[in-house]
């Protein structure tokens, strides 16, 4: 390796694995009761009916019991909610975040110029928000879209400024906290997180994309994201998410809900790289009206242990449904993911294509759902789960439910687990790679199929999360 390409190599983990000295307007207890509740919400000023909505799900936070009782599922023991900060609102003047870049604090700043967010939005991107800790601190959309009435903001301020959306979706028709116990969690204690409406008959041509970063240990982020697309309308949302490594654990459990409206169309793509001491829990589901068309990107990479199965509801004629993810998994991670799809109407299409790797002992899991209700003739599903493992001491699992009440469908499943062959090995060195770049564009290609659906920027950094993530550069 020449000089350049170390410290092109060093540049890029200090990109990903970097922390700062904790800084904060305010801070919660840890723990979670109703008092903490309270403070949350008072600290917000948050109408009644949202601490209500609060207060119910604690409510069913304390009475679900943990999800011990999957097949081969992750192991949450360590998890203690009376560990964690649940609440964190960073040093700023400006609730909701400022809308110009140079206005925040230079620590901050300084996190996310390192993780390349400026650069993003000035090149790819119609609106970005950041996230740190529990609460967006930037947010801005291009006139051009704001003009066109596409709303994109914190949701913080959405409860505030569209008081009758928020009232009318937040969480309850697509992630009730009744889903279970982290979504309950979330519905407790959620923070921060995006607002997207897009008005009918508009297409915003350039992705929408919001960062979260933990920055401090011990802490929960929980923030909660909501897109509603109306009629005729598209866009596709990108989300970020990293967190430095810390002795103590991190716990991520987010909610996203979105909803896609006759004709509309929704591409949501996610890069995650939490630190292998964040356990990463989230609830993401969409409900697809006539027609249309929802599409899952996930990237997700790092965490200790990962559960997270975004799943569609196909209620309208016609709607459709595209899963494309990738999971890696190092050494002591157990990255527990997969996608759940309802075929609640005629005509409905979903396809589920999912790639996981594995090495160094740590185990990938895919777990996945589909569900064609009675009636749902002519509807159709394609599943296809492709496992990668390096080495004998790596597992990976395959666990797809069906359930078919319909005779006029057709079905498709196909998975496959393998090792990285030899004779691939050989071939590619015998053109000039050594043993390690071999492997790295094996992987590449493995992984074609989610980089070709992100923009250029995330493309790049997805594959070199990966090849970092061989390295064992990461977390």
């Amino acid at each position: 390796m020449s000089s350049n390409e170390e410290l092109q190599e060093t540049n890029t983990e200090a990109r990903f694995e970097f922390k700062k000295e904790e800084s904060s307007a305010f801070k919660s207890e840890k723990g979670l009761d109703e008092e903490t509740i309270r403070v949350i919400s008072e600290d917000k000023d948050e109408p009644d009916w949202m601490l209500q909505r609060r207060l119910r799900a604690l409510k069913q936070f304390q009475e679900m019991p943990m999800p011990t009782d999957w097949p081969e599922a992750p192991d949450l023991s360590e998890i203690d909610i009376d560990e964690i900060v649940p609440y964190i609102r960073p040093d700023i003047d400006v609730r909701g975040g400022v809308d110009d870049w140079t206005d925040l604090p230079d620590d901050i700043k300084d996190t996310f110029d390192k993780l390349g967010i400026p650069e993003a939005e000035k090149n790819a991107l119609s609106g970005v928000g950041a996230q740190y800790e529990s609460e967006i601190v930037y947010q801005n959309m291009q006139e051009q879209w704001e003009e066109k009435g596409v709303i994109f903001c914190d949701m913080d301020k959405a409860v505030q400024e569209h008081e009758d959306l928020v009232k009318e979706y937040f969480m309850t028709k697509a992630v009730p906290p009744s889903d279970n116990k982290f979504a309950a969690l979330h519905g407790a204690i959620w923070s921060g997180g995006s607002f997207v409406y897009v008005p009918e008959d508009t297409t915003v041509e350039m992705p929408i994309q919001a960062y979260f970063r933990m920055n401090s240990e011990g802490m929960g982020q929980f923030e909660h994201t909501l897109i509603i697309a109306e009629e005729n309308s598209e866009v596709h949302y990108i989300e970020g998410c990293s967190a430095p490594k810390y002795s103590a654990f991190n716990l991520h459990s987010g909610g996203v809900e979105v909803f896609v409206k006759e004709d509309a169309h929704v591409q949501y793509s996610t890069v995650q790289n939490w630190s292998k001491s964040t356990y990463n829990l989230n609830t993401k589901r969409a409900i697809a009206e006539k027609g249309g068309r929802m599409e899952w990107i996930s990237g997700s990479m790092g965490s200790k242990a990962t559960m997270l199965y975004p799943s569609t509801i196909l209620k309208g004629r016609g709607a459709s449904d595209n899963h494309i993810t990738i999971a890696f998994a190092g050494e002591g991670q157990d990255i527990d993911t997969g996608a759940k799809v309802y075929h609640n109407a005629p005509e409905t299409k979903s396809t589920i294509e999912s790639k996981s790797i594995s090495k160094d002992g740590g185990r990938t899991n895919y777990r996945g759902l589909v569900h064609i209700a009675d009636g749902a003739e002519n509807s159709s599903t394609a599943v296809e789960c492709d496992a990668l493992m390096f080495d004998n001491e790596s597992t990976s699992d395959t666990m797809p439910y069906m359930e078919i009440n319909e005779s006029k469908v057709d079905v498709a499943h196909e998975a496959t687990v393998g090792k990285i062959g030899d004779e691939d090995i050989f071939y590619l060195q015998s053109r000039g790679l050594d043993d390690d770049d071999a492997k790295q564009m094996i992987v590449s290609g493995f992984i074609e199929p989610i980089t070709e659906e992100l923009p250029i920027e995330y493309a790049v950094e997805l594959n070199r999360l990966v090849e970092l993530e061989m390295e064992g550069s990461l977390g």
